[in-house]
């Protein structure tokens, strides 16, 4: 039996957003699709919803008027569940509660042939839990669509403890042939996308409890040098403020509060006081007709260097060098020196983020990660009481000379885009080691699941292997907390390359 095989009709339970959407992207792939919601009246009105978004298919040349017509005469409201017993595939999409899924699945079970395979939509819960309500739970398995569910093309399939490998494979084919992009993983809390991607949000919001930036100037960092699409706070009041910090606690929970996936303060006083983002007029951002955006930091104008010496290679900066030369500014090189750092006509040092504080040296301005150092708008820099202000405006002025907004932040180390990837890379290596998925299908997931520039993996290989380490390694010193601590997959993966470079 083929993907398009199915020995009956797609069918989907609960008709809220998302269940429209998996409808609709059954539907339009040509299967037969019936609707059913335990709230009397909802399926057909949700399947009065999908018709007319079919129709603005149609008006964007996205489907033919045949082709609608086709759609709209395979969609059926179910007045019962009993109404789905011909199903080939089931996917629920009910409230996201323990007891209701399970519930609704031995409902199902007992309705449904033997072969017909059941899924779950569900975002936060775990699929072998839900799974050990059924009788038969090798036939159950997560599919985990993304909202709108007709427009992104991720979908993690999602196996339980107890879900046969031919159920995953029919499941995993079955979401490609609908034209999604499928990836697969074990369950674990998150999954991979909402596993992965917390640091994006809990390093943002833990640089901000720190008073070391407004969100305005962190989201501009991430968007400018970081690459990221949007910034976590703009991100967060478009997902909702209580839709974001339940997933986060949701995981933190699951994971037994395990310190690295702790939910930020800010962010449960943000909810605690209603502001819920866009759709409650607040968020970290004002929405309202009078609502301003704020306006990140950015230094006043300032006089580049006249030079800089170079001392090593700058790693992951390294093509600062040309970017340097090509403003007009001398670059005198130190040959002698192994360090990877540039010296100001002050005398101060000017160094990429590496998780140490400005505060621990003499004189020395940090300067964040950025995605591409030529395409990067905005660059932001820290520095402590001790740094001379001649060596904080040299530094300023060297990065405007490049082309580049500056944003003067806290002295907090590994910046913020740094201390961001660094821990994104470290989930990400640990989810490997723990058979969660494979680095492809978590590149693939990141990327498409929440926009991210590159894949873990992808900035991984970039960076150089023990570049994530080593910028933990030291967070995790001046935080012993856990939170910043090496997985020992990303230690494995740093000292690997470090033996076969032939480093005892």
């Amino acid at each position: 039996m083929t993907a398009l095989d199915l020995a009956g009709p797609v069918a989907v339970v609960g008709t809220g957003t998302m269940g429209q959407g998996i409808a609709q992207v059954a539907l339009v792939a040509g299967h037969p699709v019936r609707l059913y919601d335990a709230v009397p009246g909802r399926a057909q009105a949700a399947a009065g919803a999908i018709a007319a978004r079919l129709d603005r298919l149609v008006e964007k040349d996205r489907l033919t008027g045949a082709e609608r017509d086709a759609a709209r005469a395979r969609l059926r409201p179910a007045e019962s569940l009993a109404d789905l017993a011909d199903s080939g595939l089931v996917v629920e999409a009910v409230l996201e509660r323990l007891d209701v899924k399970q519930q609704l699945l031995r409902e199902l079970e007992d309705v449904v042939d033997d072969d017909c395979l059941l899924a779950t939509n569900t975002s936060s819960l775990s699929v072998t839990a839900i799974g050990g309500a059924l009788r038969n739970p090798g036939r159950f398995v997560g599919l985990h669509f993304f909202n709108p569910a007709p427009l992104l093309p991720l979908v993690e399939v999602v196996s339980g403890f107890a879900t046969d490998v031919t159920s995953a494979t029919r499941a995993y084919e079955m979401a490609r042939a609908w034209g999604k992009t499928p990836v697969a993983c074990a369950d674990t809390p998150g999954f991979i996308v909402n596993r992965i991607a917390r640091p994006f949000y809990a390093e943002a919001f833990a640089v901000y409890e720190a008073q070391a930036a407004d969100p305005a100037t962190i989201d501009a960092v991430l968007r400018e040098s970081g690459g990221f699409r949007m910034g976590a706070f703009e991100l967060t009041d478009l997902i909702g403020q209580d839709v974001n910090e339940s997933v986060t606690r949701s995981v933190w929970e699951a994971f037994f509060q395990d310190v690295r996936f702790t939910p930020s303060l800010a962010q449960r006083r943000l909810v605690e006081s209603g502001r819920h983002g866009r759709k409650s007029g607040h968020g970290w951002y004002d929405y309202g007709d009078e609502g301003e955006r704020p306006e990140p930091h950015t230094a006043e104008k300032v006089q580049p260097p006249a030079y800089v010496v170079a001392e090593g290679d700058l790693g992951p900066a390294a093509e600062l060098i040309a970017l340097i030369r090509e403003a007009g500014i001398q670059v005198r090189e130190d040959e002698e020196d192994h360090g990877t750092r540039l010296v100001l006509p002050s005398g101060g040092q000017l160094a990429l983020a590496d998780g140490q504080t400005a505060v621990e040296f003499r004189d020395v301005v940090y300067f964040d990660l950025a995605l591409d150092y030529r395409r990067a708008t905005r660059i932001a820099l820290s520095h402590s009481q001790d740094t001379q202000t001649q060596t904080l405006a040299e530094a300023t002025g060297l990065f405007q000379a490049l082309g580049k907004d500056v944003s003067v932040i806290g002295d907090v180390p590994g910046l913020i885009v740094a201390r961001t990837v660094a821990r994104i890379v470290d989930l990400a290596h640990d989810a490997v080691a723990k058979g969660v998925a494979t680095e492809e299908d978590i590149d693939t997931a990141m990327r498409l699941g929440v926009n991210y520039p590159l894949g873990p993996f992808e900035w991984s290989r970039r960076l150089g292997r023990s570049w994530a380490y080593d910028v933990l390694d030291d967070l995790h010193m001046r935080d012993p907390s856990g939170r910043y601590a090496p997985s020992l997959a990303l230690y494995r993966h740093a000292y690997a390359s470090e033996k076969r470079e032939g480093t005892p």
